[in-house]
This record gives C-alpha cells, structure tokens and sequence, in this order.
C-alpha cells in the first residue's frame, strides 16, 4: 500500500540537501546511556551491540545503522533514545567494523548481507522469547533488513519492521551518487571507506593486490574493485544487481513501513516502487520532501520527525 505521509518540512530547510545535512551533520547529537555488549560469531569474527536501558517485559526494537554509521549517528542515536523514553528496550546492531575498532576478517558488511542481523535477532529472541522483537533500519540497513524480510517470508522471526530512506536499486542510486551535489556525499562516504581499507590492508593483500585508492572517485569504482571480490561477486553490477531490495518486496510477509522521500539526493524518485511491487504486509508513505534520513518537521514538538513517527507505529503495531 502507497500513502502520503503527513510529515511537513520546517520552512527553513524544505531542500533535501538542507534537510540531509542540518539532520545528519550539523544537529548535536542526542546524548542516551547504553551499554555495549560484544557478540562473538561462529567463524571468529565479533559484533559490537550497544543496548538501552532494560525494561522487562515490555518489547525489543533492534536498530540497523546505513553506510559507516554506528550509534554515534545522529539517526541512531535520536531513534535509540526515542524508543528509552518510550520503554523500548532498543539495541543497535554495529555492522562489522563500525564499532570503532576493525572486525577481525577480512569480510565487512554490505546491502545485501543478512546473517549478522539475522544472528542477533535470534540471540534477542532466545532471551526473551515471549516478547515481541521489531527492526528499524536506514538508508544501507534498510536495504539489507527489507531483502531479509523478503527472502524469508512468513519465517521471518520479527514481529515488524520499519525501514527509512532505503536505496531500493543499488545501481541507480550508485549512478545517482556521481550527479550534481550528491557528488558530495559520495566523497565523504569514500573516505571513510578507504581510510577502512588502508586499516585491512595486509589482509587484503592476502587475497589480491590493494588497488590504488586514488583511482577510485565512485562508489561503482570502490565496490567493483573491493567489496564485490572480497563477498564473492563477480563485480560491482553483480552485487548491486543481486543485492538490491526491490525484488525481495513482494515476499514480505511480516508488517513493515518503509518511510522515502521523493526528493533524496542519494536516489532517484523513480527508482521508489510502485504499489505492485509491495506486499500486501508492507506500507511505503512517501513525502514530498525529507532528504535523506532527514525529515526535520515544522512542529517544534516533534522537530525530528522519525523519533516520533518509527515509535508512534511501533506502539500501534502492539495495540493491533
């Protein structure tokens, strides 16, 4: 199901860029208490988990963050404490390597990859088996939480799942990245990336050649020659083309919002589905405006607009 959501830009930032950036960059970010747990993986590797206050037995939300982001993000850090104040137990999921130390193996992360998520979903559930567990995943997360929902249907173990400005087709959004202004977060994304792969280079050396980081302007470049060799694609077409969450839509069985601006500088509106390509479990409310993982409101009161809206449909979820 489409619908338009009622979310309103503030009148001073109703561009999607300065909606990206003012929430991304330049808001302080929100101050919460966690406690960071470490999860130990089957093939020696590790998971930095940082955990809210408890509540028992009141439900658990897990939180994927996108691209190089960590519970530091600002998106993570306001849904984390959004969900506290609201007796959510919440809990953020650092994808390998975004905890601020380097995971161990030579593998990462990436768009399409749902074991990790799908290990610490079970590790919640053997807790607390009784009590509901909802995901809410942005922009890269969201991508990855949406292809897992799809691919394993009605056996999904989630009670729900909330995904925000996710990149829907990977190839588009990477050619997306190399236009106009865009150019500019794709820039302050590489860096992050390469200064990660400089840290992993004997490891990578270990399985290829390291390529020269100067060559790589595009994330297309970054991918073909980096993150598709090192998960086993062929290339970067093969990932994106396998990797992308729109196909996987039409398998969603568990209830899911995924909440998309039109105007996201790191996509393009036409690459959004359409309403056939949803399940009949999944609602897409779409905005005019909103930036990416933006969406800073005109109402003072509920200013950025997702701590509000992600808990609010959670709650009605649990009430239903």
């Amino acid at each position: 199901m489409l619908i338009e959501s009622k979310f309103r830009p503030a009148v001073f930032c109703r561009s999607p860029h300065t909606q990206t950036i003012l929430a991304n960059s330049i808001r302080k970010t929100p101050k919460v208490a966690l406690t960071r747990e470490r999860l130990e993986l089957d093939d020696g590797d590790f998971l930095d988990l940082d955990w809210t206050e408890y509540f028992p037995g009141k439900p658990t939300v897990l939180i994927l963050h996108g691209l190089e982001g960590s519970s530091e993000s600002n998106y993570a850090a306001g849904i984390l404490k959004s969900c506290s104040g609201q007796k959510l137990n919440a809990v953020l999921m650092h994808s390998r390597g975004c905890s601020g130390e380097p995971n161990r193996l030579l593998r990462r992360y990436h768009a399409g990859s749902t074991d990790d998520m799908a290990r610490v979903a079970e590790l919640i559930l053997t807790r607390w088996p009784n009590q509901p567990l909802y995901a809410v995943a942005y922009s890269l997360g969201g991508n990855a939480l949406l292809k897992w929902l799809g691919e394993t249907g009605k056996t999904n173990p989630l009670a729900g799942a909330v995904a925000v400005s996710v990149p829907f087709d990977l190839s588009a959004c990477a050619r997306r990245m190399e236009h106009g202004f865009s150019r500019f977060y794709q820039h302050h994304l590489l860096q992050k990336m390469k200064a990660l792969a400089i840290e992993k280079r004997e490891l990578i050396n270990a399985q290829m050649s390291f390529p020269d980081l100067n060559k790589m302007k595009t994330f297309t470049d970054f991918d073909d020659v980096l993150t598709a060799p090192v998960h086993g694609f062929e290339g970067a077409a093969h990932y994106y083309t396998a990797s992308s969450s729109k196909q996987f839509l039409s398998g969603i069985e568990k209830p899911t919002l995924i909440i998309q601006a039109l105007d996201d500088p790191f996509m393009y509106a036409h690459s959004v589905p359409d309403e056939k390509q949803l399940s009949t479990s999944t609602t897409l409310e779409w905005s005019l405006h909103g930036g990416h993982v933006g969406f800073i409101h005109q109402d003072r009161t509920r200013r950025f607009w997702l701590e509000h809206r992600i808990p609010e449909w959670i709650e009605d979820q649990l009430r239903s």
